[in-house]
């Protein structure tokens, strides 16, 4: 008998309540492995006849490769691999519920059904995804709360600025947006791991380990056209400034709308974002890392070199370099193949800075490996140690001799601040003690000697590494840039040169300073200032000298990063140079969002967005966008009139919520004369 088609109810709502797959909006069933499902089906005459059900996956379904399942009713579910247990049967239809192992290979699947001799009828199809709530599964969180965080939670606050001034802005990850899941499938689909061979490539993606490495390479564009095109050049033509998006949906749908061309532009934090986005879709809990002082170590010797002219601007030599921050992925899963200690917080890296097996991808390097220094585990913990222990070297370079001398070294400088946002709230939380022992201790040294004999840096001798006595050498003074009032794009920036003798006779000093715009990668793009001053200092005396950078001296010179680098290389008469330096970021004016009312479900909420122009000059080119998960849909963007000087914008948005919880709602705005002014506010949203 040939079997008519059977039409299959999938249990949509029930299922995915149960597989905590609420949030995506699809008609097709979203499942996670490691727990059973329902589904029903009629066009069965006689349902208690022997059915035999098959769930495949991939391009060429096999036993060998565990992309193809056969498997009968049975009264219990199988330990090891698929099973379908009969819940209940009517005079024309059946009820199953089908389990799948913990280690299922995750992807789109087909389930066809025969029943008893007839032919294969198929059911439809699904999708399976990885498994933190349950606990056999390699990306098993036990704590709940973490997991609503990691992997359901679709906002994000992400940590910028410098060491010395922390600033957060929000992230829409939107990893349950219409077609977010599709587009991810499609990115696994594109990789070169898939391309050189789909069947292999396809029966590793049980695997959170090779999925987070073939992700890293996929989200930058290097190599195999991935999601997102890296710009560090401070010119952005032809595509978007990567700081002027709020949210990973409107990249992963032009990337598909372009027929997969890669989206321009990005930097570190966006393809750390990209990354969440894509693996809290696919169920593996994920956040971003920032880094403050991070180092970029590009030959490997766990140490970085920056160069100065004697008139103190920074050169670009030499391919490492020390960014003021750095964002970077973590995901959590167990590592099989090093054992149960290096399990927990896995270190991924999408933005491309070093080749690894000859592409641009990086991780997953345990957390916990690189805290102990055992740099040689899988993957990458060589280039990851050194982001957060490098040491760090300044030289002075001469470029008519070619001669460098060293100014001094620094241990402690690089990797501080480690930041993360907090679970369930929007706060900052430190996790530097989870990267390394305490800077200047001794474990902390203890550790880095390890890493340093486990590379062969400890045997090796170095030529351009500085001599034991250039490190020891001790200055006459010390100084440091103070800053004195506020940091403010639009206002003028105030400092002080604070300059001390440490000796007990008199020092002459020959101070040449400069103040360049960056990027925050510390890449110089404009000289803003130069000064020269000569200054005696008295035994043990301590100077202040004032220092006013005005800002129509700055505002054009300045990148949409908002970064100066303001240097003062001290030549002391019979003594050794003194290099003082300070990385500032400057805050944007704040843009202020109030909710007019209650927020429900359904019902229409309007929200006043206010921006006043703190400078004494019109501000034009006005642009609002306003995005934000449950509370609108895409992105909403707006033109508003020019500014006169202090003249006040307020602009009205509506809001239709669309689920009750806690939400966010993010607001970029940008003109003339300021670039990407972010700012977002929790809206709590009630039934």
């Amino acid at each position: 008998l040939a079997a008519t088609q059977p039409s299959t109810n999938w249990h949509l709502k029930e299922n995915a309540r149960e597989h905590h797959t609420s949030k995506f909006s699809s008609e097709e069933l979203i499942v996670r492995r490691g727990q059973a499902f329902t589904v029903t089906f009629n066009g069965t005459e006689k349902p208690e006849q022997n059915l035999i059900f098959l769930a495949e996956t991939g391009p060429k379904p096999s036993k060998a490769t565990k992309t193809v399942a056969t498997f009968g009713i049975s009264s219990t579910v199988s330990k090891e691999g698929w099973s379908a247990v009969l819940q209940s049967t009517s005079s024309n239809s059946v009820s199953i519920s089908i389990s799948s192992p913990h280690n299922a290979v995750i992807g789109r699947y087909r389930l066809s059904v025969q029943i008893g001799s007839s032919s294969t009828a198929s059911l439809g199809t699904f999708v399976l995804l990885f498994n933190p709530w349950s606990s056999g599964d390699d990306v098993f969180m036990p704590n709940k709360a973490e997991c609503e965080e990691y992997v359901l939670e679709e906002f994000g606050i992400i940590f910028a600025g410098n060491k010395n001034h922390i600033s957060g802005f929000g992230w829409n990850f939107g990893q349950f947006q219409e077609d977010t899941l599709n587009i991810c499938l499609s990115i696994m689909d594109r990789s070169l791991y898939y391309r050189q061979d789909p069947v292999t490539d396809v029966s590793h993606r049980h695997d959170p380990r090779y999925l987070g490495r073939v992700l890293s390479a996929m989200v930058n564009a290097n190599d195999d056209q991935g999601v997102v095109l890296g710009n560090w050049s401070g010119k952005y033509e032809g595509g978007k400034n990567p700081t002027s998006w709020t949210g990973s949906g409107e990249i992963l749908q032009s990337w598909k709308k372009s027929g997969f061309k890669p989206v321009k532009y990005g930097q570190c934090w966006v393809f750390a974002a990209v990354l969440t986005t894509v693996l809290r879709c696919l169920g593996i809990p994920t956040r971003t890392i920032t880094n403050f002082s991070s180092a970029h170590d590009a030959d490997g010797n766990l140490r970085v070199d920056e160069f100065y002219d004697a008139d103190g601007n920074h050169l670009e030599r030499g391919a490492d370099s020390i960014w003021n921050f750095h964002v970077w992925n973590e995901s959590w899963f167990t590592r099989n193949d090093l054992g149960p200690s290096y399990s927990g917080w896995q270190i991924l890296d999408a933005t491309p800075q070093e080749e690894s097996g000859g592409i641009y991808q990086c991780g997953p390097a345990s957390r916990h490996a690189i805290k102990e220094g055992e740099v040689d585990l899988d993957y990458d913990c060589p280039f990851v140690f050194a982001e957060v222990n490098a040491d760090c070297m300044y030289w002075n370079y001469d470029s008519a001799t070619g001669k460098k001398t060293l100014i001094l070294s620094k241990s402690t400088e690089i990797g501080d601040s480690i930041s993360t946002k907090a679970v369930g709230r929007d706060d900052r939380v430190d996790v530097t003690r989870d990267y390394k022992y305490e800077e200047g201790s001794a474990k902390e040294r203890e550790i880095f000697k390890k890493a340093r004999k486990k590379l062969g840096l400890e045997d090796k001798f170095d030529p351009t590494a500085p001599t034991q006595e250039e490190i020891e050498q001790k200055p006459d003074i010390s100084g440091k840039f103070k800053v004195a009032g506020s940091l403010e794009v639009g206002k003028d920036l105030n400092l002080l040169l604070v300059l001390e003798n440490l000796q007990s006779d008199a020092k002459t000093v020959n101070v040449n300073m400069t103040a360049w715009s960056t990027l925050y990668t510390r890449r110089p793009v404009n000289e803003i200032w130069k000064d020269s001053i000569s200054v005696t200092l008295a035994p043990k005396e301590v100077k202040q000298f004032p220092i006013k950078i005005k800002y129509p001296e700055y505002q054009q010179q300045i990148t949409t990063d908002k970064t100066i680098q303001v240097t003062a290389l001290c030549h002391v008469e019979d003594g050794i140079q003194v290099l003082v330096q300070r990385n500032i970021t400057l805050d944007n004016p704040a843009i202020d969002i109030q909710v007019l009312g209650e927020a429900k479900v359904n019902k229409e909420v309007v929200v006043e967005v206010a921006f006043t122009n703190p400078i004494n000059t019109e501000v034009k080119d006005c642009v609002l966008q306003v995005e934000g998960s449950d509370l609108l849909q895409g992105i909403l963007e707006l033109r508003i009139p020019p500014l006169k000087a202090s003249e006040k914008s307020s602009t009205k948005v509506k809001l239709i919520p669309s689920e009750a919880g806690p939400k966010h709602l993010l607001v970029n705005f940008s003109c003339d004369k300021f670039a990407d002014i972010k700012t977002f506010k929790m809206v709590n949203v009630i039934n």
